[in-house]
């Protein structure tokens, strides 16, 4: 059960780690560097400004003279850097010996700025809450100021790094040469908010939340969340196979995977940053962009760059349908769907089949791009 879980922070965490989608040359993963950019003074798009503002990220490979091998992987829920290893090393799409990756992390991941360690004003439920476009611009940032990076070969984002991937095309339409989104979409549309707000309930609903100023950790509340967010991760196809034994020892039973999901979702997870994720996740709308009225078509059609979108066909986060709706309005678009049973997390390589089919569509569309 081990090993199921272990996929959880990084899928939400990481689950070709989980699954043994090994390397096919055998190698570890690459060597990463972490690093933090700190903005002072950051004023997010709902007006709150922050004293400071921190941006946590990892990069791999070198960063050429001429700076032009530079792609961006802007992290998924509560997921640290290491999120993209799946498609980076030797034999996978992007090449670490030719590439300089520069892997983010999201305000409200708990490491760069979060209700849980940013102090008051701004401590706990106070924190501002952030959108997409707080994120991109903070990034935006980063790049152009700190690392003096001010174009680059790709942004690959899955999930909300795919919400991420869509608002760059549109706030930015001439920063990246090819944008990959993978299982995220360019809006929240509302079934996906009634979904997160019955996950945000289901923590909520714990007397020790105390309205977001608890003294020890809501568990019963962070338990019902996840496994309400449990019953949406994977296709109910996946379920009903009990493709969840392919990770695990024989003998494992049904009950113990639950028991698993249920108390051991995200070690550590921060309550309040937890919830920052999912208002993050709730307002995206690159139709809300300045200078597009609210109008997610007419945004999309502003995109300049080709774009390869992989919506997950069994995907209950961002369902097929709400892709196709978007491909239609993306001039340079490739609408590749990942012929999968795993669910959203097909987007990050669930399966060894996914991880395989990810690393060669990804890959062939970047060099189609040279």
């Amino acid at each position: 059960m081990k090993k199921l879980i272990l996929l959880l922070p990084a899928l939400l965490l990481f689950i070709p780690q989980a699954l043994s989608a090994q390397d096919p040359t055998g190698s570890p993963p690459q060597p990463s560097e972490r690093h933090e950019f700190v903005i002072s003074n950051f004023k997010t798009e709902s007006g709150v400004i922050l004293p400071q503002a921190r941006v946590v990220y990892g990069t791999y490979g070198h960063l050429n003279a001429s700076k032009d091998n530079v792609v961006l992987l802007p992290s998924h829920y509560l997921a640290d850097f290491h999120g993209y290893e799946w498609l980076s090393g030797p034999g996978h799409a992007l090449d670490t010996s030719k590439l300089y990756l520069v892997a983010t992390e999201l305000f409200g991941n708990g490491h760069s700025s979060s209700p849980s360690n940013t102090p008051e004003p701004f401590h706990g439920p106070r924190f501002p809450v952030m959108t997409i476009r707080d994120n991109v611009e903070a990034v935006h940032r980063l790049l152009t100021e700190e690392l003096k990076i001010t174009h680059v070969r790709a942004i690959i984002g899955f999930s909300m790094g795919a919400q991420q991937a869509f608002q760059w095309a549109v706030s930015y339409p001439d920063f990246a040469d090819r944008v990959v989104a993978t299982c995220g979409t360019a809006k929240t549309y509302p079934h996906g908010f009634v979904r997160l707000e019955g996950q945000i309930a289901a923590l909520t609903a714990d007397a020790a939340f105390k309205d977001g100023d608890y003294t020890a950790p809501p568990t019963k509340g962070i338990e019902a969340f996840a496994v309400v967010w449990t019953g949406w991760l994977f296709s109910q196809e996946w379920w009903r196979r009990e493709l969840w034994r392919e990770a695990e020892k024989p003998g494992t039973t049904f009950e113990q995977v639950l028991h698993n999901f249920r108390t051991n979702f995200i070690p550590g997870a921060d309550a309040n940053d937890l919830i920052l994720q999912m208002r993050t996740w709730e307002k995206h709308d690159v139709g809300a962009t300045p200078g597009f009225g609210g109008d997610v078509e007419k945004a999309l059609r502003s995109i300049k760059v080709p774009l390869l979108y992989m919506p997950g066909e069994t995907d209950l986060y961002f369902p097929v349908g709400d892709a196709r709706y978007e491909a239609a309005f993306i001039p340079q678009v490739s609408l590749v769907p990942i012929p999968s049973l795993w669910g959203h997390t097909a987007g990050a390589g669930g399966s060894p089949a996914d991880e395989k089919f990810l690393n060669e569509k990804i890959g062939q569309f970047l060099s189609a791009g040279k």
